[in-house]
Order: structure tokens, then C-alpha cells, then sequence
């Protein structure tokens, strides 16, 4: 007999939910083949048989939420289904995250295995844990440090802030902090579906709320005239495609233009930790692509050393993985900022909220052919309003304008770009 259990899920990621089997107890699985999916904060990932024979007992149910190391079902050798054996059973082949709970106590894994020690009283704080304690509530001086001596790291203060967003609202807690609709009435009632919101779902929500609750949010605009490098695209694009077996489109220009002006204005390209200012000198940039689970955003890194043609791949590849529910945790780690395209969806105009802890986020919008003013005469020329949500408390206003001009610039002469001006 082989058990399954929850792989190691990532930095700070400590539990999943499941989201499906697809296998029945009974059915004859073959090695690495798909056995369920497990719902985490950040990704949707698949955990393989590690071994072939039939599927017996299935411990967690869809809908569970579960600790990494947890059992989640048994494979049996063969295609007899056996009972399981008690606690003496030889272990797995494959040694678990955490160690194997007796049969009477699998009903409940999701709690921790043990209790770590505590933090000493006189361990002093890094200045990322003050920053998430101050932003999440949370006292540091309660969370078990895994750090040197028993100090609480960075990783602790997430998984302690990962924990409490998933535990169950006490009944008693002040109406003020849960948002509760007025029921409604019968017949409106009978129409209604109600679906419990995804892990995906429910870090979304509760991490957007965190930026407006905690950065001075503004956000400026302008507007870019698209004819210069829609007639480059147009006129390059056979040729683009057939060397680098990419399409060649918008995203690899806003990137490049995002770069150059991060490097002119290195406020956009830095955090606040505390009470200090960290300013990034690589250039790792967040795309967002939405799927069918909500919005996910993985990070182009290094694309200041990376040519149009090679983000352009890396974002098709991005996006495919990111609809396929198949990116990786760490592929969505470390950005330093962010680029949002709502025009692929229609959006003409819209303020993007920051993705923390970045301090900026450019907005793209849809191309739509308005009159404007050119040397004096009125032209019909194909426009996109730019969005550059920032956080005040790190940028400002000049800064945010300057930004944005040079993008505009480089945009509508794609030469810069080409220069490095």
C-alpha cells in the first residue's frame, strides 16, 4: 500500500484545498498519472500517483482543506482492493512532509504536526516581519519562528497571515468586520446560486483590500498615439514570426518601455519594508492574464537583458501554463512591477489597483480610433489611454507623470526603444 499525500507546496504556502478527484475508490490508476487537484492561494496544481495499483480509501474529500504533508488518500498494490492496515504498516516508499498520524486521527490533518518553540522575548524583529505584523494584525511575538534560535522569518509571518484569512469567522465576532448581506426575499431567494469563493478567489479579494487599506493609492493618465508601432508590427510581423515562431505582439513594446523608464525613475521600481526604502536594480515585470479561476500574475525577470522577441515568448508561454492551471509558485514571485492589459477585454478606461508590494502598475486600454490634433490639422489616429496606478508614500506625483510621459516617448518612437534613449 502507498500513500498520498500533499507535496510541498512553495514558499509560505502551508495547506490547499481540494478541488477534485479524478479518480473513484476502485479504480486502477497507472504511476504519475493525475489523481486530484489541490486549490492553493496561488495555483492550481495536480499531485501524480506515486505508484500504480488500484485507488483505495479517500481520506480528504473535495472541498477540504489540508496541511502540506497531510494523507490524502492510499494506493493498493494490485488490483485487490485490501483494507487498510493499522499503524504498524511499513512506511512509504517516498518519505511524506510530515509525519504519517495514525488511522483514528487522518480524519483531521490539516493542523500543524507539533507546536514549534517559541520566540525568545528577546529576539529582535526583521524589519519585513514588523512590516507584515503592523499590516496583518498580527503579533509576531505569537507566531513560532522556524529562524535561527526560534525567531519568526518573513515565511512565518505569511503562513501565520495565510492561516488566519483560512479559518473559519467565529460566530461571535464583531458584525463590523465580516460583510454580511440582508437576506433576500423568498422568491429572489429561489433563483440565487450560492458557491463558496475559491482559496484563489479569497487571497484576491483579501490582498486588493490590503493595498487600498494600507498604500496611498493614486493614479495619473495619459495617452499614447499606437500608429508608429502598429505600422511596425504591421510591416515586421511575417518576418517576426517565422524567425522566432512567436506572433509578434503589443506586449513586448510596453515591457521594453516600462524598463526604460523604471531605470529613469527607480521609485517606481521599489517597496516600502518598514521604515526604509528598498530601490530593485533588476527589472523582474508581472503580466497579468486572467483565467477562469481569477487573475494570476507571472513575473518576466531580467527583461532589461532580454530582447522584445524573447519576453514576447515568455509571456505566450506564461499565459498557455496560466489557462492550463500549470504555473509554478515561484514563476509569480519576486516582481518589481506590474503591466495590466484590460483592452484585450474592451476596457477603454480603468484605474488598476497596486500588486503589492510594488509601488507601480501600468494599466493598458483598448486601441480605439479617435480625431486629434497633429501640426495643426485634425488626423484620425489609433489612441490607448495609459494608466499608471502608483503608491504616493513612495512616488511622487512629478515622478509618476515623468513615467509615464516616457513611455508615451518611447512608444511613439519606437526607435528609443531600439537606442536605449
Amino acid at each position: 500500500m502507498t500513500e498520498i499525500r500533499v507535496p510541498t507546496l512553495g514558499e509560505s504556502v502551508t495547506e490547499a484545498t481540494i478541488g477534485r478527484w479524478f479518480k473513484k475508490a476502485g479504480d486502477a490508476v497507472a504511476v504519475d498519472e493525475p489523481l486530484v487537484e489541490l486549490e492553493t492561494d496561488k495555483v492550481t496544481i495536480e499531485v501524480p500517483a506515486p505508484s500504480a495499483g488500484t485507488l483505495g480509501e479517500i481520506i480528504a474529500k473535495d472541498g477540504e482543506t489540508v496541511a502540506v504533508g497531510a494523507l490524502l488518500g492510499q494506493i493498493n498494490d494490485g488490483a485487490a482492493g485490501a483494507a487498510a492496515k493499522p499503524a504498524a504498516a511499513p512506511a512509504p516508499a517516498k518519505p511524506a512532509a510530515a509525519p504519517p498520524p495514525p488511522p483514528s486521527a487522518t480524519a483531521a490533518p490539516a493542523p500543524a504536526p507539533s507546536a514549534p518553540k517559541a520566540t525568545p522575548a528577546d529576539a529582535p524583529a526583521a524589519p519585513s516581519v514588523r512590516r507584515l505584523s503592523a499590516e496583518s494584525g498580527i503579533d509576531a511575538s505569537t507566531v513560532p519562528g522556524s529562524g535561527k534560535d526560534g525567531r519568526v522569518t518573513k515565511g512565518d509571518m505569511l503562513a501565520a497571515i495565510e492561516r488566519a484569512a483560512s479559518a473559519p469567522t467565529p460566530v461571535n465576532q464583531p458584525a463590523a468586520s465580516v460583510q454580511v448581506r440582508a437576506p433576500s426575499p423568498a422568491d429572489d431567494a429561489a433563483r440565487e446560486e450560492r458557491v463558496k469563493m475559491t482559496r484563489l478567489r479569497q487571497t484576491i479579494a483579501r490582498r486588493l483590500k490590503d493595498v487600498q487599506n494600507t498604500a496611498a493609492m493614486l493614479t495619473t493618465f495619459n495617452e499614447v498615439d499606437m500608429s508608429h508601432i502598429m505600422a511596425l508590427r504591421a510591416q515586421y510581423k511575417d518576418v517576426f514570426e517565422k524567425k522566432h515562431s512567436i506572433k509578434l505582439g503589443f506586449m513586448g513594446f510596453f515591457t521594453k518601455a516600462c524598463v526604460q523608464a523604471l531605470k529613469e525613475i527607480p521609485a517606481a521600481n521599489a517597496e516600502i519594508d518598514g521604515t526604509d526604502l528598498i530601490y530593485k536594480n533588476y527589472y523582474h515585470v508581472g503580466i497579468a492574464v486572467g483565467t477562469d479561476k481569477g487573475l494570476v500574475v507571472p513575473v518576466v525577470r531580467d527583461c532589461d537583458y532580454k530582447s522584445i522577441a524573447e519576453i514576447e515568448k515568455s509571456i505566450a508561454d506564461y499565459g498557455r501554463r496560466a489557462r492550463d492551471g500549470q504555473l509554478k509558485i515561484e514563476e509569480m514571485q519576486g516582481g518589481t512591477f506590474t503591466i495590466t492589459n484590460g483592452g484585450i477585454y474592451g476596457s477603454l478606461m480603468s484605474t488598476p489597483i497596486l500588486n503589492a508590494p510594488q509601488s507601480g502598475i501600468l494599466g493598458m486600454h483598448k486601441i480605439q480610433e479617435r480625431p486629434v490634433v497633429v501640426g495643426g490639422k485634425v488626423e484620425i489616429r489609433p489612441m490607448m489611454y495609459l494608466a499608471l496606478s502608483y503608491d504616493h508614500r513612495v512616488i511622487d506625483g512629478k515622478e509618476a507623470v515623468t513615467f509615464l510621459v516616457r513611455v508615451k516617448e518611447s512608444l511613439e518612437d519606437p526607435a528609443r526603444l531600439v537606442l536605449d534613449l
